[in-house]
């Protein structure tokens, strides 16, 4: 009952005309940013980011926007994927195996109109699902010493690569440079500037957020500059029929058992650090398969092959967000950049988020509530006008891009050095991207490198420097044993899954044609 009481203090707040408008700009935003291939959520809320700070906006406000962009991303992925086949980000793999099918059929607008619908459904439950779990998470709080702060942000590098990683050894990488770049600045305990080369600019260290935009927004500016005589998607007849818009009330009720099941299977995949949507959408499609399958329709335009994945996708994008607030611990790479976002802020999300910041955490879960409402009426309707969107060149989308990210970091800082210094991350995205190194590691690294620093010293101190501290307690012990394992399942088993994930579109795709 506290909760649902907190959850009305939460509509409150949410509940403002200026909220309301930001809540639907950024619904907006985040399903065109979806629906442009490559995107995706969290390139679409790092973009977005200096927007939130060149408007002033409070951290409740801020939050309500990027996270509706989050969820509206999510909602927009799936575009794409049916009506061209090409996916809008990585959870919308999935969608592509029977949205297309359904558009070749001619029914691609009742494809769109049925995931919009599973999309809130998975949405919708798993918004309730952070609503009554997250808190839960909190009654630990008195638990955490610096020792196990330490082994939860150890936590957080070792399962963040995920189930599904390419690479384990190229994540450890990219966390290893992100922590080699948060140490860029003046030593809190001794002093002494480390990295900084001289060059006083750096001696209040390098700001996560010129990292962040530089790393995803303008690294997805030079990969255009790089392929810009490519053939891109613009122009691409989808040759696929929108049909009917609204679907009907049968294919609703036969589809809903596969969305509820799916919602929950996806919520879990996404409250686990490092699992994502990704893996969500992957399991919600072939627990489904197999289960209701039976006359070999998954694959050839069957709607609840599109139900599936969408329920599980967004189902597992609410998930995320429980171990972001109540731990501080990104479940996914959005969350990430969510995280970055309440630090540049001065909140600090984790145990105590609930009881010292409870305006911003409680209007934020009632404000994804209202943008799960606006979605799904803003979707169905607007289906063709986010098709127009598909046809929008790169040459002009680009330097939106890159203006909206000049203008919005010095309109943070305004100094022209931390423009230099996103123009060179934007160089290391860049890099990292033509060498498979992922993003989201190096991040994190930045986002947590001082912090995990800090606890680790006073820890140290506590202990006289007894470094068995760190494995002392009961939690710490647990949280240890769940980083090694998070980080050596991907290792053992990640191959297997990715080949299964692969196999899995390669036969239902010679299925289709």
């Amino acid at each position: 009952m506290d909760a649902l009481a907190s959850l009305a203090d939460g509509f409150a707040v949410a509940l403002t005309w200026q909220n309301l408008f930001l809540a639907l700009v950024g619904c907006f935003l985040g399903t065109v940013m979806g629906a442009l291939p490559g995107l995706g959520p969290s390139n679409g809320v790092a973009i977005l980011i200096p927007l939130a700070f060149t408007l002033g906006l409070g951290p409740t406000e801020a939050m309500i926007l990027l996270t509706s962009v989050y969820y509206g991303a999510m909602y927009g992925g799936r575009i794409s994927s049916i009506l061209l086949n090409i996916p809008g980000d990585e959870p919308a793999l999935m969608t592509t195996l029977d949205g297309y099918p359904m558009a070749q059929q001619g029914r691609g607008g009742e494809a769109l109109a049925l995931s919009g619908v599973a999309s809130f459904v998975g949405a919708f439950l798993a918004t309730w699902g952070l609503v009554f779990l997250a808190p839960q998470l909190v009654k630990v709080a008195l638990l955490f010493g610096p020792a196990e702060y330490f082994a939860l942000f150890v936590l957080a590098f070792a399962t963040l690569g995920g189930i599904a990683s390419r690479n384990q050894a190229k994540a450890a990488f990219a966390a290893a440079l992100g922590l080699g770049i948060a140490m860029v600045g003046v030593d809190g305990q001794t002093g002494v500037p480390r990295f900084s080369f001289g060059e006083v600019h750096l001696y209040d260290g390098i700001d996560f957020l010129v990292a962040i935009v530089g790393l995803f927004a303008l690294s997805e500016v030079f990969i255009f500059l790089e392929h810009r005589g490519e053939a891109s998607v613009e122009g691409k007849d989808t040759g696929a029929g929108i049909g009917r818009i609204v679907p009907s009330g049968r294919l609703i009720a036969r589809c809903t058992p596969t969305m509820l099941r799916t919602s929950l299977l996806g919520f879990i995949a996404g409250v686990l650090p490092g699992a994502g949507a990704s893996l969500g959408s992957f399991l919600a499609y072939s627990m489904e398969k197999k289960l209701v399958d039976r006359e070999g329709t998954f694959g050839t335009g069957d709607p609840r092959g599109v139900a599936a994945p969408e329920a599980g996708n967004n189902a597992a994008a609410g998930g995320a967000l429980v171990p972001m607030l109540a731990l501080g611990v990104p479940g996914s790479g959005t969350t990430a950049v969510l995280l970055a976002m309440l630090l540049a802020l001065n909140i600090t999300p984790g145990p105590l988020l609930f009881t010292q910041n409870p305006d911003v955490v409680w209007g934020l879960i009632a404000a994804l509530f209202i943008g799960n409402l606006m979605l799904l009426a803003m979707n169905i309707p607007m289906v063709g006008l986010f098709v127009r969107v598909l046809l929008v060149p790169p040459r002009i989308l680009m330097p939106i891009v890159a203006m909206v990210s000049f203008v919005g970091i010095y309109g943070i800082s305004g100094s022209t050095f931390d423009l230099l210094v996103m123009v060179v991350f934007g160089v290391l995205g860049w890099l990292l991207r033509k060498l498979d190194v992922p993003l989201v590691p190096v991040i994190l690294g930045v986002l947590l490198g001082n912090l995990m620093e800090a606890n680790l010293r006073r820890a140290m101190t506590i202990s006289d420097g007894d470094w068995t501290t760190l494995f002392a307690s009961p939690l710490s012990i647990g949280l240890w044993t769940v980083s090694i394992v998070g980080f050596v399942l991907p290792i053992i088993f990640g191959k297997v899954l990715r080949a299964r994930m692969g196999r899995r579109k390669d036969e239902e795709g010679a299925v289709s044609d």
